[in-house]
């Protein structure tokens, strides 16, 4: 016997919510907490300071953790899945989801993954099978002892052995044509999927936790436009002693802040982009070939 379940708008459990407050019956605390941030961040806009991976993965950021993000899981996502919404874009705040220890903040549709999306890259044509005559000829030419006549049969074999044999090269290059076409559609949805941030806490959600918790855990990483005042939102001096060869783009913009140019041009077959850097009194010009930076140049401004 089966049980049907429902699915409560925002709107629902915050009447529920109030029902259950004047009946003198507390609400769960996580329904209290989703309401709330429902309601005061889904359909906002917010400007990302960090490139986010084309995956329903999202970007993990630990609140409770002296290192919020696993930045080499980071950029293994980001070569994996490539750029979905790239550092310095606005977009919308389209869903807010929590569970025991996580807040989902997805971005522009939360990545590409979520349910729905068609994620197999695999093309489902079967191979043919060896048909009835082809294993008579198989047991005929064993059990033959005549050499002509195995001869001959031999020989009816190889044909409808080749035919087969054919055919499945023909399947073995359409499945590969398919799939090929599959891998493009799906690099290209997910750069049009949006993202998420995953906000985990250890254990549980803290009790109370409200909107103005949530902005303070990802102001490093979202720009919430001044919505609110939980913290001061200043960047440290850039360090330009932080610059080496082989630092990602992620880790020099945290070092040098927000790049005030960027251009991409052709070189040897190799896509590069420079992104240009105030520091001071100093300019930095920085080549990154896939996100990792492979020469640079210092002038003064």
């Amino acid at each position: 016997m089966f049980s049907r379940s429902r699915v409560f708008s925002p709107a629902a459990v915050a009447a529920a919510c109030a029902v259950a407050t004047a009946l003198g019956v507390a609400p769960p605390a996580t329904a209290q907490s989703e309401a709330a941030l429902k309601s005061y961040f889904e359909g906002k806009r917010v400007t990302v300071r960090l490139d986010m991976p084309g995956s329903a993965d999202g970007v993990d950021v630990h609140a409770d953790a002296s290192r919020a993000i696993d930045f080499k899981r980071y950029n293994i996502d980001l070569k994996r899945y490539g750029t979905a919404i790239r550092s310095g874009e606005s977009v919308a705040v389209t869903l807010i989801k929590t569970k025991k220890d996580l807040i989902e903040l997805h971005l522009a549709g939360g990545g590409f993954g979520t349910f729905g999306d068609d994620t197999s890259t695999s093309a489902n044509i079967p191979f043919v099978e060896k048909s009835q005559r082809e294993k008579d000829l198989e047991k005929r030419v064993k059990e033959e002892d005549d050499r002509d006549r195995r001869r001959r049969l031999q020989g009816d074999l190889d044909e409808v052995r080749g035919r087969r044999e054919r055919e499945n090269r023909r399947i073995t290059a359409e499945r590969e044509r398919i799939e090929e076409i599959k891998k493009e559609r799906i690099a290209e949805q997910r750069l049009r999927g949006g993202s998420r941030f995953n906000l985990r806490y250890k254990g549980a959600l803290p009790p109370g936790l409200g909107p103005q918790d949530v902005v303070a855990a990802l102001a490093e990483y979202l720009d919430f436009g001044g919505r609110t005042d939980t913290r001061e939102d200043v960047a440290p001096p850039a360090d330009i002693s932080l610059l080496r060869k082989g630092m990602t783009r992620a880790e020099a913009e945290q070092a040098f802040g927000r790049f005030v140019e960027s251009s991409e041009r052709r070189d040897g077959g190799l896509a590069v982009t420079t992104l240009v850097f105030d520091i001071g009194d100093q300019r930095l010009a920085a080549d990154f070939v896939e996100d990792v930076l492979v020469r640079y140049t210092i002038t003064s401004k």
